[in-house]
């Protein structure tokens, strides 16, 4: 079986050419000589995808070669699906929401198929969502983990607004809010500013994280006091982002 780091190294090339066939050729000789299907998502068509997300922020790839690769990563992904284990249910909910760039949009649906893999019933609505709406979803739900892909920098106030607004409403108060994947996987420390409980890098810390998560204790607040106003200071990692 060939290691994960040989077979990205054979992957690359032709995903970056936009050579459809022969990736899905590598993929499928990776399954046929006994890799699993989650093992695939996790060592080849993540990493690939963080790959050329970096190369294209490096000015490495044009947009096109960014598209190219990340639609042929999307169609391996949903083909890969039928794949997966079908594990016990764990009663949990998981809501997914992500920016709205297509390599965003990958990395939140990979979220999505390995956590309904993994047991959860998983509710993905994509990027785009104005956060009234994302509200009243978690209101409507109740997940027990809200998680939040792939965020670009332009859009982290935006984040931190609505993480907000979900605890100033307090509809769901034990709910996780969960951070993941871009601007957050660069910035160490920025996901505790915006007031996240969780953090993971990738999908499979992401599966871990949820896993051992408790519920989140609500705050508690005396009945008939006035609500305590919160400073709107900006931690220091959000107000360079914001500069």
């Amino acid at each position: 079986m060939m290691t994960s780091e040989r077979l990205l190294q054979r992957f690359l090339p032709p995903l970056l050419a936009g050579r459809r066939k022969e990736c899905r050729a590598i993929v499928a000789e990776a399954m046929a000589s006994g890799t699993k299907a989650v093992r695939v998502y996790q060592a080849l068509l993540w990493p690939a995808m963080e790959r050329v997300a970096q190369m294209y922020r490096e000015d490495q790839i044009n947009l096109a070669t960014e598209h190219m690769a990340t639609r042929i990563n999307r169609v391996l992904a949903d083909q890969l699906q039928d794949h997966l284990p079908a594990n016990l249910s764990n009663a949990k909910r998981i809501l997914i929401a992500c920016a709205n760039g297509e390599p965003e949009e990958l990395g939140a649906q990979m979220c999505a198929y390995l956590f309904e893999s993994d047991g959860w019933d998983v509710y993905f609505v994509g990027g785009g969502v104005p956060n009234d709406e994302l509200l009243w979803l978690v209101g409507q739900l109740r997940p027990d983990i809200f998680l939040i892909f792939g965020t670009q920098p332009a859009g982290v106030p935006g984040v931190r607004k609505l993480i907000d607004l979900i605890r100033d409403v307090g509809s769901n108060p034990t709910m996780n809010i969960m951070i993941s994947g871009g601007v957050f996987n660069r910035a160490e420390g920025l996901w505790t500013e915006i007031r996240a409980d969780l953090f993971a890098r990738d999908v499979g810390e992401a599966l871990t994280v949820a896993a051992n998560a408790t519920p989140r204790k609500p705050e508690i607040r005396i009945p008939g006091a006035p609500k305590k106003r919160r400073r709107r200071r900006r931690p220091p990692l959000l107000a360079q982002i914001e500069a």
